[in-house]
Formats: structure tokens, C-alpha cells, sequence
């Protein structure tokens, strides 16, 4: 049985950070793509399908939990995994976020990028569907 590339999309107003979690993704055998704010990220997600989502909380345009909301909004990405990252962890009320949003898991900055690659392969090790591309 052939596996298709699973595809990434990482969200971060911060360039460097969003390109150095690309290129552990990337080097990991993920496909990504990347978006700086989170408006960018839901037209991103609209136009693909992607396998999991990993964005930072505090952007413009669209912070990271109003992006959850809005992917959490379509069938399509009712069980797509979510990883927040936060530099605010503490102002935040990371548990009911997990449970109102299906946020996975949670990463405080600074982050490991390796960290984040074992997360996503874990995550996407126990999801049970594979999703569909959108038309």
C-alpha cells in the first residue's frame, strides 16, 4: 500500500521561526506550506487540504485560536490535529482551549523544531481517517 506525503501547513507572523519549522517539516518528509497571519492560513486551508496545522496563537489578521474557530468551522478539518504555539502560554486557558478547539498539543516559544516534527508524526500516527482533497 502507497502512503502519500503528508502536508503541513505552519503559520507564524515570525519568518524565522515559521522557516525553520518548515525546513525540519520539510526535511522530516512533510510537505508544507506556509502562511504569516492567520487569515492567510484559513484561505490556505481552503484551497487545500492539509493533514495538520501548526500555528503560532498571537498574529495579525487573526490570531491562533480565531484560526482553530474558523478550521474547526468546516467538516473537513473537524479532525485535522492542531499544534498551538504560544509565547503567552501562561495568559492563556490552554485546557479549555484544548477541549472547545481540539487543540492537540501545545508548544511554548522558544520551541524545539524536532520537537514539533516528533509531535506531528505522532499525531498524525494515531488519526484514523485519511482526509480528502478539497475541490
Amino acid at each position: 500500500m502507497e502512503t502519500r506525503v503528508k502536508r503541513a501547513l505552519i503559520v507564524d507572523d515570525n519568518v524565522a521561526l515559521a522557516r525553520v519549522t518548515q525546513f525540519a517539516l520539510d526535511g522530516a518528509g512533510y510537505e508544507t506550506e506556509t502562511a504569516f497571519n492567520g487569515r492567510l492560513a484559513l484561505d490556505a486551508a481552503l484551497e487545500t487540504q492539509f493533514d495538520i496545522v501548526i500555528t503560532d496563537q498571537q498574529m495579525p489578521e487573526m490570531t491562533g485560536v480565531e484560526l482553530c474557530q474558523g478550521l474547526r468551522s468546516r467538516p473537513e478539518y473537524a479532525d485535522c490535529p492542531i499544534i498551538l504555539l504560544t509565547a503567552k502560554g501562561l495568559e492563556l486557558e490552554l485546557p479549555r482551549l484544548r477541549d472547545e478547539l481540539g487543540i492537540d498539543a501545545t508548544f511554548a516559544k522558544p520551541f524545539s523544531p524536532s520537537a514539533i516534527v516528533k509531535a506531528c508524526g505522532e499525531l498524525l500516527a494515531t488519526a484514523t481517517v485519511e482526509p480528502e482533497c478539497v475541490s
